[in-house]
């Protein structure tokens, strides 16, 4: 490819280090998509004769199949997967298949592939979100009534219900479906016939090839077009969010299935054993999910770092672009089927969650509102009056429920008999019914909303 300027051939390592074909051949199928496109608008703007973009059109389906059926040849010389590409092309249909690098540069060519390559991720990521959203919604669904203890600090705080706790999630990923689609719209212009910097001297239709491949539009300015990464960069932010998610999602997983929980037991298939311990069943699955996130959060820093200083246009940094954002497809696709699988399969321990529910005086809110709501003292009062009881319940080892009246009222003579309807586990979650809070009924509308969302019922 360099005769014509180079005397002598690269060093070994300048070969090795310049090639890029080992990771890049993932590129394949956009490759041939864009390539496609490009000799179709040539054809059409009679660039190059009919005959010979038909020639080429049937070439590069050639060279597809064979990549579908025996994969992409890795050939160093060749760099990489625009000129193996180009190569096999050659030896198929001959000379004619030079045309094709008309009025292109690999520039706005690699530009052009990777934006279809993050965009097909991203639909890809999509699709498994949206499954994992309704995992979450069908087991919350089921547990809107389950009672178990809600945390803050890791201490129980108040009862909540597993449905509520599971929606919480679903909020999330909703976000990170919003992120990811933010980031599709943006990325969704063509860089194609931007050239290697300035655009090109033939009469080209951007717009057509743009069109062809499902883009919304030509990219406005060719400087801008080659060296972008931005579209990377917010799949690797997008991506970066989503695996925190998964990594809080998978941690509170992995407490709730030890022992001193007992909140859940997690499906076999996703759960390992001992090499010693024949008693154990580990959660590696969200153990490796909750490792996936620290992965994901260093390719994101791999290609923040690597663009921090770039000038217009193209500089051959870029080449590294590509292997953190497979990487951390990859990574977050298996997290996202892992923690969809053991939603889906968990068995959940209501009992248990309940019986915690119980402990750590988790209603002691209840009875501060009941003191502002039924017996007009002002909510900073009423919490001291509240923790004077919780204090006395600890020191006789029983719960706030299990104090008599003329011990509460020792405390604050205007505590009345109803105070007791408001100290139940389940008092305490119904009570719970402001918009977004996690009285059943709320829990059960907001079910319901996300199943409209999910068009989980048609």
């Amino acid at each position: 490819m360099w005769g014509g300027r180079f005397a002598e051939g690269p060093a070994a390592i300048m070969r090795e280090i310049n090639a890029s074909i080992p990771f890049d051949k993932a590129l394949w199928r956009q490759d041939i998509a864009a390539s496609k496109a490009h000799v179709a608008m040539l054809g059409a703007c009679g660039i190059v004769s009919g005959e010979d973009a038909v020639a080429i059109e049937r070439g590069l389906d050639s060279v597809a199949a064979e990549y579908e059926a025996d994969g992409v040849p890795e050939n160093w010389d060749l760099e990489d997967i625009h000129m193996t590409t180009e190569s096999r092309l050659a030896e198929l249909i001959g000379p004619v298949a030079g045309r094709l690098h008309t009025a292109r540069s690999r520039n706005d060519q690699v530009a052009t592939d990777f934006r279809l390559w993050v965009r097909d991720a991203i639909d890809a990521v999509d699709a498994g979100l949206s499954a994992l959203q309704r995992a979450l919604v069908t087991r919350a669904g089921e547990h809107a009534d389950s009672i178990m203890p809600g945390f803050t600090h890791l201490q129980a705080a108040q009862p909540v219900t597993l449905g509520h706790h599971l929606m919480a999630y679903y909020e999330m990923i909703r976000r990170d479906r919003s992120r990811f689609q933010a980031a599709r719209a943006r990325l969704n212009e063509s860089p194609l016939g931007s050239a290697a910097l300035a655009g090109t001297g033939f009469p080209i239709d951007r717009e057509m090839t743009a069109q062809a491949l499902g883009f919304d539009r030509a990219t406005a300015n060719s400087l801008d077009a080659v060296s972008d990464r931005d579209f990377a960069l917010d799949y690797l932010q997008a991506a970066v969010q989503c695996a925190l998610h998964l990594s809080r999602l998978a941690e509170e997983l992995i407490l709730w299935a030890s022992q001193p929980f007992g909140f859940v037991r997690l499906p076999d298939s996703l759960s390992t054993g001992s090499s010693i311990m024949p008693q154990k069943k580990n959660p590696d699955a969200a153990e490796l999910v909750r490792g996936h996130a620290g992965r994901i959060v260093g390719c994101a820093t791999a290609l923040t770092v690597t663009m921090k200083g770039l000038p217009l246009a193209y500089s051959k940094d870029m080449q590294d672009d590509k292997p953190p954002v497979f990487e951390a497809a990859s990574l977050l696709a298996l997290s996202i089927a892992a923690m969809t699988g053991m939603i889906a399969d968990a068995e959940f321990r209501t009992d248990r969650m309940r019986q915690a529910a119980e402990l750590g005086y988790a209603t002691a809110t209840d009875l501060a509102d009941w003191l502002v709501r039924e017996a007009g003292l002002p909510f900073r009062e009423a919490h001291h009056v509240t923790g004077a009881a919780v204090r006395l319940a600890e020191e006789k080892g029983v719960a706030l429920d299990a104090l008599s009246l003329d011990e509460l009222q020792a405390i604050d003579a205007r505590i009345g008999e109803g105070v007791y309807k408001a100290l139940s586990v389940e008092a305490s979650v119904a009570a719970r019914a402001s918009h977004g809070g996690t009285a059943p009924d709320q829990v059960r509308r907001r079910v319901a909303d996300a199943r409209t969302a999910l068009e989980m019922d048609r």
